[in-house]
């Protein structure tokens, strides 16, 4: 509805992982830098974090698209699957060539096989599990086994579990020590500093094709901020919903008043102030 008012091409803050939205902050190089190493490197388990909504899913595609041809990525995005069904999915991602009816040790014998020569074609393989935190115990620790898959010096298969900062607690778990000792590598994806929350919403604002990517002031910048923390699919929301109101309204600049009518209304209003707040406020009016 907005977009010709705006003289956007298309809606710049939209909630699904789009790659071509993706705005590199330094967590951003930091996590693809680290998949990148550890699949070209057969480094073996990968664990990447976030808080909800910091954009995991989204950095992990973008990963995924720069690995090259020679990588085979199978994802999991479900974390509740039985111990069989994540077989079944495994197999039919792997395109195992396996009768109806076959036995863990026959379809693991046939994955074994399959990673062996793809491994000593120069191929590599990945496994992604995303929403690793609701995984249960007992696939966590299939997961494991996977990683028995080696020659004398290097991993055939390479995973990557990401989930929210849970999944540091569920592999603390004794239970799971096995697993947490093959760890090879961690990193952490980051809300937006305070910096970076500015540069964000102009920066996907010129992605859609707006020639004016100062559509929102900086009162109205200052406190998405706030409300946000730095959380970009909270700062999309907003965004999104006062283009919405602006456009009713037929402002041409997003004010701090539509950014309160959207967190009203959205119900996104902060139960108290912090020193985190009071900084954003102070470097916006210092003219970010």
């Amino acid at each position: 509805m907005y977009l010709e008012f705006y003289g956007l091409k298309e809606a710049p803050f939209g909630l699904t992982p789009d790659p071509r939205y993706i705005f590199k902050t330094e967590s951003h190089l930091e996590v693809t830098a680290t998949i990148r190493y550890a699949v070209e490197h057969n480094k073996g388990l990968v664990v990447v974090t976030g808080e909800v909504g910091t954009g995991k899913t989204t950095m992990l595609r973008a990963a995924l698209q720069q690995l090259g041809e020679d990588v085979l990525c199978v994802y999991i995005f479900n974390p509740f699957l039985t111990a069989s069904e994540f077989y079944e999915q495994l197999a039919a991602e792997f395109q195992l060539d396996l009768p109806r009816r076959v036995s863990k040790t026959e379809l693991l014998s046939k994955l074994g096989h399959l990673l062996a020569l793809r491994h000593a074609e120069g191929l590599r393989s990945v496994l992604i599990v995303d929403e690793a935190h609701g995984l249960p115990a007992e696939l966590l620790e299939e997961i494991r086994l996977l990683l028995n898959f080696e020659t004398s010096t290097e991993k055939l298969l390479q995973v990557v579990l990401s989930g929210q900062p849970e999944l540091h607690e569920l592999l603390n778990r004794p239970s799971l020590r096995q697993l947490k000792q093959r760890i090879s590598l961690r990193c952490d994806v980051k809300a937006l500093s305070l910096f970076e929350i500015n540069k964000y919403v102009r920066f996907r604002l010129k992605q859609a094709g707006a020639k004016n990517v100062n559509l929102f002031d900086n009162g109205a910048i200052g406190l998405i901020g706030n409300v946000s923390q730095g959380i970009p699919r909270v700062v999309n929301n907003i965004c999104d919903n006062a283009l919405l109101y602006g456009y009713a309204a037929g402002a041409q600049v997003i004010t701090r008043d539509i950014i309160e009518e959207v967190i009203e209304t959205l119900d996104l209003a902060p139960s108290g102030r912090n020193h985190q707040v009071d900084a954003f406020d102070d470097e916006v009016s210092s003219g970010l």
